[in-house]
């Protein structure tokens, strides 16, 4: 029976069928990566266990309303920064007080509320939105454990072979707890399986690690000032993390240098193993204990870790060969021969059979690394009959090639994304630089353009990596332009201090003029000069934070006194007000119950006496109870004016009779005197109508054509009485 060619690639495990060595899957792998580092797959630019690589830590702002724990981008305290934000906005709050309106000066302006406050702190869009920051929490820590010295590195091919991290294991811990979880680990676990643990403890520890060192800080600028300078105090925790990242460090370059050491030792193994097949295939002794020799080579050869790259390929084929030499030595013993192909037929099924299953794995990286393990258990396995050889190794390739093309795929996917990823960022670095370049003097360009910042840093934020040879290049592209901008924002407003503390002078100016006038009892006119004072304190510009409540406190308590007071005043008016408009309707009711033509014109003087000695009434009331008294008024002096018309013709008929009576010639002057006047009066009250035509055209039209139609209705009530008593002495004569 025809021996099986076991001679197999060490390039690749789909380098080729290990039974047929003209057999090449190198088409269906090209451009897959493995983290085990076979020498045909290229970088793709990603890691192979999908694990996101240490976070990059982004830009932060540090501006307006910021809290000063983020640094200026830099991701370190920076004091200066942390000055400039905080004294230098402050949110440009509304006057005290409601403004009075001259229409009603009566009433009190509505109180002033805490949200009406000027200067303080304000970490809110122009809308009035609160400013939402990026957090760049995790990529802070990163950053900081950086600059602490613990940087790890690259991962080795060991490292990465290790499961990933839950970061929330270690939520909610202390900083001395992490520290002793760590010490724990780094006594009780190889060395080459921290580095998950190692990296999430770091991130953990240093998150907390700034959040203290900024409450530090805050609390030292409340009681010393925010001009003092910050030192921070040596924390012993994490001194204690660097010593153990040391300790780390040492063993784990002790482990990386020993890999060598020990792949030449593994080198020597195999070697001497190949040696011990040569010499088994010569010995004299009996097949069934040569052939139980051959299976523990076997074993230790599977047992024997790696060797050095170089020496992997002829070393194998060098195996292969003796492995080949034995079963040919042995094929005289067809029984057990027979019996081990039989073995090794079912052990390669069952392998097609679990590549043929990596098609459902769901992730890719897992069904490829399942892959590897599988070709390595191909080549530990031994040959199998010449007639399922083919057809075997067939169905294994076929397994093999879908996992190899989805992964190639992946890959590729994965290449195109980073490269789309990279041009949106460069479309975001170019954002900022415009930013940057764009003029800025006042505290809303400042804060406009911050939230425009902001947003660019949270689109950043969303969007995955760069290939890793631009990666680093085009995050630093980013940050510097991050950084640039709040530097030239941090200087913008270390540059209002002084005009900070001249507004202060400005509004200490004010607050001594209000409380002069706190206590004045003009009440309009006090009333009117705290609403201009009001409008003074908003056109004059914030003052340093430290002294911002207190200013405004001090404004406010003046303008508060002033018309707490006269609150208490116009309150007791309201009541005599009250009083008035009770005794003016009693009056009206009176005076429309009047009859003018018996109580005469000195009735009506008394009523108009009585109605101004009552005084005022509430103002909501004053216009109609001043319509009604006219119309009472009016209506006494109709009736009175109707009564003395009849007494006037009384006394003319009287005349009139006793000239008749007499014969007195003086009737028909009297007659003529009359209708002279009737003449007289009409051409009065022609030319008065005519006026009216000139007089609509003028300014002021509407008093000067009022006036002369009343002249017009005085003169035709008075014709009228001329008329009657004309031709009451007609009717004598007839």
């Amino acid at each position: 029976m025809a021996t099986e060619n076991t001679n197999l690639s060490a390039c690749d495990p789909c380098a080729g069928n290990p039974d047929d060595a003209t057999n090449s899957l190198s088409t269906e792998t090209a451009g897959a990566p493995d983290a085990a580092a076979p020498a045909c797959a290229p970088d793709a630019g990603a890691s192979s266990d999908e694990a996101r690589p240490a976070g990059e830590p982004l830009p932060r702002e540090e501006g307006a309303g910021d809290s000063p724990s983020a640094s200026c981008v830099s991701g370190q305290a920076d004091a200066g920064c942390a000055e400039a934000a905080s004294e230098a906005v402050a949110s440009e709050g509304t006057a005290p007080g409601a403004v009075e309106t001259a229409a009603d000066a009566l009433q009190e302006p509505a109180a002033v509320s805490a949200a009406d406050a000027p200067d303080t702190p304000s970490d809110s869009t122009e809308e009035g939105q609160p400013r939402q920051q990026v957090d760049f929490a995790d990529e802070e820590a990163e950053l900081a454990a950086r600059q602490a010295g613990l940087d790890l590195g690259e991962e080795t091919p060991e490292e990465a072979g290790e499961p990933a991290t839950d970061d929330g294991d270690y939520a909610g811990r202390t900083k001395e707890e992490l520290v002793d979880l760590f010490a724990a680990l780094l006594a009780e676990k190889p060395v080459q399986t921290l580095r998950r643990d190692a990296e999430a403890i770091k991130i953990a520890f240093y998150k907390l690690h700034r959040a203290d060192g900024e409450a530090l800080r805050r609390r030292f600028a409340e009681q010393n000032g925010e001009d003092a300078v910050f030192v921070p105090v040596p924390d012993a925790s994490e001194a204690r993390l660097k010593d153990l990242f040391r300790e780390y460090r040492r063993r784990r370059d002790e482990f990386i240098a020993g890999l060598d050491a020990v792949k030449e030792a593994n080198l020597k193994v195999k070697q001497q193993l190949i040696d011990e097949l040569r010499e088994l295939v010569d010995s004299d002794e009996t097949v069934g204990h040569t052939f139980n020799r051959f299976r523990e080579l076997q074993q230790r050869w599977r047992e024997t870790g790696p060797v050095p790259q170089q020496y992997v390929k002829d070393l194998w084929e060098t195996y292969n060969l003796h492995v080949e030499n034995f079963y040919n030595f042995i094929k005289i013993n067809k029984e057990l021969r027979d019996l081990d192909l039989k073995r090794n037929y079912e052990q390669k099924t069952a392998l097609c059979e679990s590549a043929e299953a990596l098609a459902d794995e769901p992730s890719v990286i897992e069904a490829f690394r399942k892959l590897q393990k599988l070709h390595d258990e191909w080549r530990e396995t031994g040959p199998v009959a010449n007639e399922y050889k083919e057809a075997l190794w067939e169905r294994f390739k076929e397994a093999s090639s879908r996992v190899n093309k989805r992964h190639q795929a992946y890959f590729e996917e994965i290449k195109a994304e980073q490269q789309r990823n990279l041009e949106l960022k460069a479309e975001l670095c170019s954002r900022a630089e415009e930013l940057l370049a764009q003029p800025m003097t006042t505290r809303k360009e400042w804060n406009r353009a911050s939230d425009r910042l902001l947003e660019v840093q949270k689109v950043w934020k969303t969007i995955g990596f760069a290939p890793k040879k631009d990666n680093n290049r085009i995050y630093e592209r980013f940050r510097g332009a991050c950084d640039r901008f709040f530097e030239a924002k941090r200087a913008y407003y270390a540059g209002l201090k002084s005009e900070m503390e001249h507004n202060l002078a400005l509004k200490n100016e004010i607050c001594l003029a209000a409380e002069a006038l706190a206590r004045s009892e003009e009440w309009k006119k006090t009333t009117d000069e705290l609403i201009a004072l009001q409008a003074r304190w908003k056109e004059v510009g914030p003052v340093p934070r430290r002294h911002s409540d207190q200013i405004w406190k001090r404004f406010r308590a003046a303008c508060d006194s002033f018309f707490e007071r006269k609150n208490k005043h116009f309150s007791a008016v309201d009541g005599q007000y009250e009083e008035n408009l009770r005794l003016k309707e009693a009056l009206l009711e009176e005076m429309e119950a009047a009859d003018a033509a018996s109580a005469g014109f000195e009735a009506i003087r008394d009523f108009q006496r009585r109605w101004t000695e009552i005084g005022f009434v509430p103002i909501k009331r004053k216009e109609a109870m001043q319509k009604r008294y006219k119309a009472a008024v009016d209506r006494l002096f109709e009736a009175l004016r109707g009564s003395e018309r009849d007494r006037s013709m009384n006394r003319f008929r009287e005349k009139v009779s006793t000239l008749r009576s007499t014969g007195d010639k003086r009737l028909r002057t009297e007659r003529d005197r009359l209708y002279g006047k009737v003449r007289q009066l009409e051409q009065e009250i022609a030319l008065l109508e005519n006026n009216i035509g000139f007089f609509a055209r003028s300014k002021n039209a509407e008093a000067l054509v009022a006036d002369v139609r009343q002249k017009i209705e005085r003169a035709k009530a008075e014709m009228q009485a001329a008329i009657e008593k004309v031709r009451l002495i007609d009717r004598g004569e007839q």
